[in-house]
């Protein structure tokens, strides 16, 4: 196989990113982009040396393409996702898969009818840091886990975001926009959820846009914009997780894990730094010590250890799951950054939600494989299990 031949439907921002970090591997080459603005699409190839430009339709039918790079609006991705297996050819979309859980089955039904490879965002978990708490774990640094607990709060985006509509609207919201990257870290480190309880409330009915170029515009609220849960893991291992709209700053830790002999900790002065980024420190504390062990080590305090880094990432490479897709079509293997598992995120985010309504725990009827941590030698061949690693 030589290079896996992208098509990139959805040129806004985040496609930049993307396509940066793409760039840095020849596994996965860019061919095409195409978005609804056709001259936002030669833009961008003009921008980045991609070769076509044009419509998503075009682009879709295309013979010369692979795999489809779905960065559209999320009420658009089933509709994308779906057009594109149909034509033969491998996903990967952005978060989330889909905006319903019918529609993300039906994605994932028609790729095992298709044969094809399909994969989904976040795949911040692949980033440094969070391979190094894989590390850790597999390792036993802190025992068996226990527990764990995750956090994200802020006071919603309509200060710096110019147009916030969306997340307020059906379909948004502080848990399907925010949690997917907390569930899928929480996911990927301790394996898949069993059941959710959660409880929600919206505090504000209007939002006060403040950033340009709509500052003094108030829009509606449809989403209930705090949300706290409860998470059992098929593990046994116990969680909880809030995410919010509504909290205004916080010293909380992003994410913590406990374990029979220790704690592992994520924590960060900013509130967006946590599971939706690649880097960040690494604390962890065991019972014969009175420390934290810190990764990377402080300034100046040279008497605490240092957890060595699992691999390289930690700078925003967001793409790498796609190029995980490439090597595992190429290999043969299961995909690191799932469909299945962002269907299962999909499920757990909406039951958290579901709970609170019905005042029931919700059951998860998805199920995911956890992925394996990614390999020090990658990109590679190289097949690692949790069996193999422990």
């Amino acid at each position: 196989m030589t290079s896996m031949r992208v098509g990139l439907v959805g040129c806004g921002v985040i496609s930049d990113i993307y396509l940066k970090t793409l760039a840095k591997f020849d596994v996965v080459e860019v061919v095409a982009c195409a978005s609804l603005d056709l001259e936002e699409s030669r833009a961008k190839a003009a921008q980045y040396d991609i070769p076509w430009a044009g419509a998503p339709d075009e682009l879709l039918r295309s013979p010369d393409i692979d795999c489809i790079l779905n960065l559209t609006v999320p009420a658009a991705h089933a509709q994308v996702s779906m057009a594109a297996l149909s034509a033969g050819k491998h996903i990967y979309t952005e978060k989330p898969l889909a905006t319903d859980i019918d529609d993300g089955a039906r994605i994932l039904a028609l790729a095992r009818r298709q044969g094809l490879a399909a994969g989904a965002a976040p795949d911040t978990f692949l980033g440094g840091r969070w391979q190094t708490v894989r590390r850790l774990l597999i390792d036993g640094v802190i025992g068996r886990p226990t527990g764990a607990t995750a956090f994200v709060g802020t006071h919603g985006v309509e200060r710096h975001h110019p147009n916030p509509d969306f997340y307020y609207k059906l379909g948004g919201g502080p848990m399907l926009d925010l949690g997917p990257y907390y569930l899928t870290a929480l996911i990927a480190l301790l394996g898949p959820l069993k059941r959710v309880a959660g409880l929600s409330r919206r505090t504000f009915d209007r939002r006060l846009i403040e950033s340009q170029p709509r500052a003094g515009e108030w829009l509606d609220v449809e989403v209930d914009t705090h949300v706290s849960g409860l998470l059992e893991f098929q593990s046994g291992v116990i969680g909880t997780i809030t995410t919010s709209f509504d909290v205004w700053d916080s010293e909380t830790p992003r994410l913590e894990i406990y374990g029979e002999d220790g704690v592992i900790c994520m924590a960060d002065p900013d509130p967006l730094h946590g599971p939706n980024t690649f880097d960040g420190p690494v604390w962890f504390r065991q019972r014969e010590t009175a420390r934290w062990t810190y990764n990377p080590r402080r300034p100046g305090n040279v008497d605490w250890q240092v957890a060595e880094n699992a691999h390289g990432f930690n700078e925003d490479s967001r793409g790498l799951g796609l190029v995980d897709l490439a090597y595992a079509v190429r290999e043969g293997r299961p995909l690191r950054a799932s469909a299945e598992m962002a269907q299962h995120v999909v499920e757990a985010a909406h039951g958290l939600l579901n709970s609170s309504r019905t005042g029931a725990f919700y059951d998860l009827t998805t199920a995911c494989v956890q992925p394996t941590p990614l390999p020090a030698g990658f990109p590679g061949t190289e097949q690692q299990s949790v069996e193999a690693s422990a």
